[in-house]
């Protein structure tokens, strides 16, 4: 990764934007405070609140930050297929006492909008999901200083992130929690991915734009596994999740390290796009029969999810979350960082200790 980006950060570790209110400035500043990136999700806020978040955060801490923003979607979704789901998820509206949202509140998430406000408040960072900015929008961000750094699920889609002039891609594995960054949802996949490992070692090959590795990772080992491969920086989700400074819920953070959660799952459930969520009654009832459909599935569901959470009903909420999720630590964020960073050492040395085993020709 160039030394100007790198700069911005001593440890080369990046708190990924989980928007729906989970990435909070008090959690990105005690991550950058730390020597990490922390970022802050703009996705579901409007502009205003994204920037008041922005000066919030700013107010915290002076080391440098990113925002996130989804890209917009194209309308691909069938109505018809909406409206079969809706009447599915009746019963749930019912039992939660609340009224489904409107499928069609807006698909582009405030993009434009909220781009003009990073525009004339410039951040240091900013990362984009759901897709490709223009070359346009990244030369704009580069004149005012800021690093645009893309998702990317597959080869393919970090060759066009390198075609745009981002910064950095960010290779996102299959093992990651929340919504995978694919630039266009094909539901002839069937939400299939590509390990972490993997995928780095395919995007090294395929484009010389640095990798921050995305997926899974929960501890500092792995962090020093993905540097092996060829990334310069991991980006960790779920392993923020459980901290204090989040602002995920505490049936949420609870649910991660819970025994009744056993196992994560690709689903459309929730939200129309393929995310990795704990497997709970609301997923295992409606994940096979929701459509491709995002955002209308998204603002369909946000009111039931809504009133679970309110009715500390976890088996209602969108418990999103990457495979590793059993090995959240309940650390607050900035000494999780330490931690983070010292396993690393730790495991660089030992790695530099098999490079010498392996040269003094000793072994079988």
């Amino acid at each position: 990764m160039s030394s100007a980006l790198t700069d911005l950060f001593p440890y080369p570790i990046v708190q990924a934007p989980m928007a729906g209110g989970v990435s909070v400035p008090q959690l990105a500043a005690a991550v950058c405070e730390a020597g990490g990136l922390g970022f802050l999700a703009a996705g579901y806020k409007t502009a205003d609140g994204m920037y008041q978040e922005i000066k919030h955060l700013r107010g915290l801490t002076g080391r440098p930050f990113g925002v996130n923003l989804f890209l917009p979607q194209p309308e691909t979704a069938d109505p018809a297929a909406v409206d079969v789901y809706a009447h599915q998820l009746a019963g749930e509206a019912a039992w939660y006492e609340t009224e489904l949202g409107d499928p069609d509140s807006g698909r582009d998430d405030g993009y434009d909008t909220k781009l003009a406000v990073l525009l004339d408040n410039p951040v240091p960072v900013v990362s984009f999901h759901f897709g490709v900015p223009s070359r346009e929008v990244v030369d704009s961000l580069h004149r005012v200083g800021t690093f645009a750094l893309v998702s990317a699920t597959t080869a393919d889609e970090a060759r066009a992130v390198e075609q745009s002039g981002a910064d950095a891609v960010i290779a996102q594995g299959t093992e990651a929690g929340g919504h995978q960054g694919t630039h266009r949802d094909n539901p002839e996949t069937g939400g299939a991915g590509t390990g972490l490992l993997a995928l780095v070692a395919q995007v090294r090959e395929a484009v010389s734009l640095p990798i921050v590795a995305a997926g899974g990772i929960m501890r500092g080992g792995q962090i020093a596994a993905v540097l092996a491969a060829g990334a310069s920086a991991a980006q960790l989700g779920t392993a923020f999740l459980a901290t204090p400074e989040s602002g995920a819920h505490d049936l949420h953070k609870q649910a991660l390290t819970n025994p009744l959660f056993v196992r994560t799952e690709l689903t459309r459930a929730f939200s129309g796009r393929p995310a990795r969520a704990l497997v709970n009654r609301f997923l295992r009832e409606h994940g096979p029969y929701a459509p491709a459909a995002y955002p209308e599935v998204h603002h369909l569901t946000s009111p039931v999810r809504k009133a679970a959470a309110k009715a500390g009903d976890a088996q209602g909420l969108a418990l999103w979350a990457g495979q590793g999720h059993r090995m959240a630590r309940e650390l607050p964020a900035g000494q999780l960082v330490e931690v983070l960073a010292a396993e690393l050492a730790a495991a660089g040395t030992a790695l530099s200790g098999l490079s010498g085993y392996s040269a003094g020709g000793g072994g079988r």
